[in-house]
């Protein structure tokens, strides 16, 4: 039988900015396009995160150590998608669900975690993204009132 841990709440410091990127951009080439605008150093992680049997998402982190900060850019879709058993009247046919990270905002295709212990220039880094090539908008995420904010500890 296998153990399980459980990460009491008292022990993680959920202290990080959380923005919310909608773009048509592959998760690669975001990341690539960050490196650039950002002078970032994103590399993909050697593993998915996965969350659940069926839920596999992309990420990318990079350890900025001039500004003490870990910064992740997460995709929110699902590689993987979870095949539905329909029991309805369209019984032949296939139909598959696409799981999220944060199922709250289906909407988003990516998430950028910033851990931090003092504030970012939130506005200043928005402003690059917002005017990057492909990436319609970005916006900060209240996480207090994120109902999986769970999901987003790794």
């Amino acid at each position: 039988m296998a153990a399980v841990y459980k990460i009491n709440e008292d022990f993680y410091d959920d202290s990080y900015l959380l923005i919310a990127i909608h773009s048509t951009l592959e998760d690669h080439t975001l990341a690539y396009r960050l490196n650039q605008v950002l002078k970032a150093n994103f590399k993909r992680a050697r593993n998915d995160f996965d969350l659940a049997e069926n839920s596999s998402f992309a990420w990318f982190e990079w350890l900025d150590e001039f500004h003490d900060r870990y910064w992740v850019l997460i995709s929110n879709v699902s590689a993987k998608k979870e095949l539905l058993v329909n029991t309805d009247l369209f019984q032949n046919e296939t139909v598959y669900s696409t799981p999220r990270l944060i199922p709250e905002h289906k909407d988003v295709d990516y998430f950028l975690k910033i851990e931090e212990d003092q504030s970012t220039e939130t506005e200043e880094i928005i402003k690059m993204l917002t005017d990057m090539p492909k990436v319609m908008t970005a916006y900060t995420v209240g996480t207090d009132k994120l109902k999986s904010r769970k999901n987003l500890i790794f």
